[in-house]
């Protein structure tokens, strides 16, 4: 049956970048999204920019904006760095939009109609220079317990002690530097404690995931206390009905931001809103969010629902954190590396990939470990799935004019057993065991990875009477490839788009039972450029540093000193072949040194040892098509005799890089 699905993540605050650790929640709800689609469901997915609040206020000031100048910026900010990394919402929304001031205040009238708000004198801090109440993180002094200057008014970061912005000693506004004074304000409150019944089934429905659910129980334990919702002027926010000078606290007209994303998109749709939001709406409703706020979408949200005549959502799905080489993200220590720095070095697939890799159904935090990311990035992605499209699709076109074989022959039972885990992968995905899915995936492609070793097609291509062969086994390799791609689609959309088009083919899930036959594909060009360390490396820098652009091979040739002059005769004595690595391995005993085994087409491989260690992981290498001098003497070593060298590059950028032919090059040609 078709489902229709509306899923959301938390909204950005509009004050600042994107960075990784926002990344991980938009990740991995667009890879659920993109699969339901691709299942032929009805899923949309809205998201919005958190566009009020006091920081919000204070940081346009301080550019001479208006704060409606600021969130514009920022929102187009935002959804540059979201599009670029792939994240496909249906609409990406403002809560500074029309929609959401009617959502709110209707909101908020239906819970005070329903006897749920109430209103009381409270004190606060008050900034008698910029004359403005002041939130405590607005507050700085000195730490009543450890004695840290310039700490925040509900928290020392030095020693970690909370506290009431009235025990911090020096106090002063961090607005005007004026020191606060004791006001008195009336604020509107809901009433959470109303609802605690329903909220204590409803956490333990099936809604959560077991851990959030407990770790709700916890806030029963006191008494839910009420919530205050209001805010006091100067206020950049959206006013409350019928209170002159009072304004909702973000929270209030956040969570409604779901609704008013629905509602903009369903009035350029011409959709009903009450089929996603209404009671008994027959849409399931999920809400992906970091841990760190559930809080707010899984006690004030659902209360805040119940309370005003809302459906409920199916699912709220919580996430742990993120930490980079296994610590905090810090500006300290130069991890706290923003969308833009990463997208100006590197592919955001590799990162999409990595996070899928991490993530499961579970609330646990996950780590950016840069080693890591680099081999996983190049020894799955480039070594074991892209390169089995530019083995076999050099050979089809050489061969047999770009066209795939009309039957996979005998070879139909392995094509059949490959596919035949489409449904096992699919069931994880729809788990958001995303971990389990990639892992699933990976051992088709180690399959594929030894068919091809099995079969060694550019041996086949050495012999006329192995023709038909040569094609029914690239054929195999070519559907395989079209498989993995759209398993992965949901992870890799760009890497799948580009596939496809190489492939002539529609992306289609249930399409890849059938293969591809007598079917014509396009040259083989690259689909995925393997990472450069030195370009992981330099994502961890200090902030005042700016990020290095990619090093241009031309500029580095340029500096390199000129070595002395040869004739062509000289050039003519240097043997340089293009050569296949068969097999890769590390060396025992030797710190860079790589054994690797190449076809140079001749009847017998040759062994060579290469100081490439530091660069790459040997499963990335073998298939892979080099530059080797074929005529170099032997040379003994102790690990056994080097029968030739293949070239590299190096410079100030970094290295070793090894060359690499263009797509058409064939073991055993000569390089003029």
């Amino acid at each position: 049956m078709k489902r229709k699905i509306l899923v959301t993540s938390a909204l950005p605050y509009a004050n600042g970048p994107l960075h990784l650790g926002h990344l991980v929640e938009y990740t991995q709800t667009d890879i659920w999204a993109r699969y339901q689609r691709l299942r032929g469901h009805e899923c949309l997915y809205f998201c919005a920019d958190d566009a009020h609040g006091t920081p919000i206020m204070l940081r346009a000031q301080s550019e001479g904006i208006t704060p409606e100048a600021l969130i514009e910026r920022m929102h187009a900010e935002h959804l540059r760095d979201f599009t670029d990394f792939g994240i496909g919402f249906d609409l990406y929304h403002s809560t500074h939009a029309a929609e959401n001031f009617e959502i709110s205040q209707d909101l908020y009238r239906a819970l005070r109609a329903n006897e749920h708000i109430i209103v009381r004198e409270i004190e606060q801090a008050y900034d008698p220079v910029a004359e403005m109440f002041l939130p405590d993180r607005f507050i700085r002094g000195t730490c009543p317990r450890c004695k840290a200057p310039d700490q925040y008014g509900d928290n020392c970061e030095v020693c970690g002690a909370t506290y009431s912005p009235t025990d911090l000693l020096d106090a002063r506004s961090a607005v005007s530097g004026a020191t606060p004074v004791r006001r008195s304000s009336e604020h509107y409150f809901f009433e959470l404690g109303d609802f605690t019944e329903f909220l204590q089934q409803w956490i333990h429905s099936g809604t959560l995931q077991e851990e959030m659910a407990n770790k709700l129980d916890e806030w029963f334990t006191a008494g839910l206390s009420d919530w205050d919702i209001s805010r006091d002027a100067p206020y950049f926010g959206i006013p409350i009905p019928d209170a002159p000078g009072k304004f909702f606290y973000v929270w209030l007209d956040a969570l409604p931001g779901y609704m008013a994303a629905t509602q903009h998109w369903c009035n350029r749709h011409g959709r009903n809103f009450d089929e996603f939001w209404g009671q008994g709406a027959d849409a399931e409703l999920y809400h992906f969010i970091g841990k760190d706020i559930i809080y707010f979408h899984a006690l004030f949200w659902p209360a805040m629902l119940q309370g005003s005549g809302h459906r409920l959502p199916t699912g709220v799905f919580a996430h742990g954190h993120l930490t980079v080489n296994g610590a905090k993200m810090s500006k300290s220590r130069g991890t706290s590396i923003t969308a833009r720095q990463y997208l100006d070095q590197l592919d955001p697939e590799f990162l999409r990939y990595y996070f899928a890799c991490k993530l499961n159904s579970h609330v646990e935090d996950i780590d950016l470990n840069l080693e890591d990311f680099l081999l996983k990035g190049n020894g799955d992605l480039v070594g074991k799935v892209v390169n089995l499209a530019s083995r076999a699709a050099g050979f089809i076109h050489k061969h047999f004019a770009g066209h795939l074989a009309d039957s996979l022959g005998e070879d139909q039972p392995f094509y059949a057993q490959l596919a035949a885990k489409q449904e096992e992968i699919a069931a994880s995905y729809e788990a958001r065991e995303y971990a389990r899915a990639m892992r699933e995936i990976m051992t088709i492609a180690d399959q594929l990875n030894a068919y091809v070793d099995q079969h060694a097609p550019w041996l086949l291509a050495k012999d006329d009477t192995q023709r038909d062969t040569l094609q029914r086994v690239c054929t195999v390799i070519l559907n395989g490839f079209r498989l993995l791609i759209t398993l992965l689609s949901p992870v890799l959309p760009r890497l799948a788009q580009r596939s496809c088009a190489f492939l002539r083919c529609e992306l289609s899930w249930d399409g890849v039972q059938q293969p591809l036959l007598a079917h014509g594909i396009e040259p083989y060009s690259h689909l995925l450029q393997r990472m450069e360390k030195t370009h992981v490396d330099s994502l961890i820098q200090e902030p005042s540093q700016p990020i290095p652009p990619a090093p241009s091979t031309t500029s580095k040739a340029e500096q390199a000193p000129k070595s002395e002059t040869i004739g062509i005769e000289d050039f003519g004595k240097v043997d340089l072949r293009i050569a296949r690595i068969v097999a890769a391995e590390a060396v025992e005993g030797a710190d860079k040194l790589l054994h690797l085994t190449l076809d140079i087409g001749e009847a017998q491989t040759r062994s060579v040892f290469a100081g490439i260690k530091s660069a790459y992981d040997p499963a990335t290498l073998v298939g892979r098509l080099t530059v080797m001098v074929a005529n170099l003497a032997p040379r003994k070593m102790r690990f056994g005799l080097s029968e030739g060298m293949v070239l590299a590059a190096s410079g100030d950028a970094g290295g070793p890089f090894l060359l690499s032919p263009d797509s058409g090059a064939q073991p055993g040609m000569r390089v003029k």
